[in-house]
């Protein structure tokens, strides 16, 4: 298309939000008499929110009355269906935008334990598995998957060494960051670092709709195989929907993919510090026993690694439409 060129940019955000495509842009001359709203407008940009950055990628290049100059070509911003996120591992960074059945949500994930505290540690043949190190890649998972769909989703524990991994065994380590700060050994300590994480994230958005979500592994005898289980608040009623929710789709996804095995998992209120304590409606997740075999399976094969998330992220789209639903 003559008079027009696209320029890319690159722009650093942050690690402690992930979910913010790069910017694309695209060089263009006003029509004779176009003023600036009229000119973003054309350009399906709504002026309230784009002019400020608008004035800033033109600066120099306005009348003295703050007009265009139609010999003039101004960069405009797109936002482009493809990012990068670097936090997901070089094999699961390059992003696309598949729908945006949750734009608007905005999510806080945390992975359990996680620096010096490893969590539950089961015993695999040879190998152990550390609770820690699946609830992350499981966590990423999720994120990832929603983030595709158009949620905003704030990552809370980070390891910037590892990203989604596709192994049966994910080697330990003490990496994992909150919000880059090292995580303490007081388990007090640790849970109201992120809390605290938590609260002033949300302080910071104004959606209508957040969620916290966190992953956890449980430990129990070797002998005692569970299904994925739910906590919530007791006093949060919205909490309670959505572990509903998300009980409710694993049982569906079961039925489907294993009619004959049945689905035994709960949906209970705990007093725990994390639910007690982040101002987001809250879930708390269990994905079953890291010591029994055949739970083990739901972790060391990576495709029920995804199939968690993807089961997940279909329990949120329903109970974030559910929301929307009742507004």
């Amino acid at each position: 298309m003559r008079g027009v060129t696209v320029v890319i940019c690159f722009i650093i955000f942050s690690l402690s939000v992930v979910g913010q495509p790069l910017e694309e842009t695209i060089s263009v001359k006003p029509n004779p008499g176009e003023g600036i709203w009229s000119f973003l407008r054309r350009h399906d940009l709504a002026p309230q929110e784009h002019l400020e950055r608008f004035r800033l990628l033109n600066e120099g290049k306005f009348a003295p009355d703050g007009g265009l100059y139609v010999h003039h070509h101004y960069i405009i911003p797109i936002v482009s269906t493809r990012w990068v996120e670097p936090l997901f591992g070089k094999d699961h960074q390059d992003l696309r935008l598949l729908d945006e059945e949750l734009k608007g949500a905005v999510f806080y994930l945390v992975s359990g334990h996680g620096g010096p505290d490893p969590g539950a540690i089961g015993k695999y043949g040879d190998h152990l598995l550390y609770e820690d190190e699946y609830a992350y890649d499981i966590t990423l998972r999720l994120a990832k998957n929603l983030m595709q769909k158009g949620a905003k989703v704030h990552v809370i524990v980070q390891d910037p060494h590892n990203g989604i991994r596709s192994g049966a065994i994910l080697t330990p380590d003490e990496n994992e960051r909150v919000m880059g700060q090292v995580i303490p050994l007081d388990q007090i300590q640790r849970l109201k670092q992120r809390s605290d994480a938590i609260n002033n994230l949300f302080r910071q958005e104004n959606s209508d709709y957040q969620r916290c979500i966190e992953i956890h592994l449980d430990s129990r005898s070797r002998t005692h195989q569970l299904d994925v289980f739910f906590y919530y608040h007791q006093h949060s009623r919205s909490g309670k929907q959505m572990a509903e929710t998300l009980r409710k789709t694993f049982e569906e996804n079961y039925r489907r993919h294993q009619p004959n095995r049945g689905f035994s998992g709960t949906v209970t209120h705990r007093n725990l510090y994390m639910l007690r304590n982040t101002r987001p409606v809250a879930v708390f997740v269990e994905l079953g026993n890291i010591m029994n075999f055949r739970d083990q399976q739901r972790f060391v094969v990576e495709s029920n690694r995804q199939a968690l998330a993807n089961w997940l992220t279909a329990g949120i789209v329903e109970d974030y439409k559910n929301h929307q639903n009742n507004k």
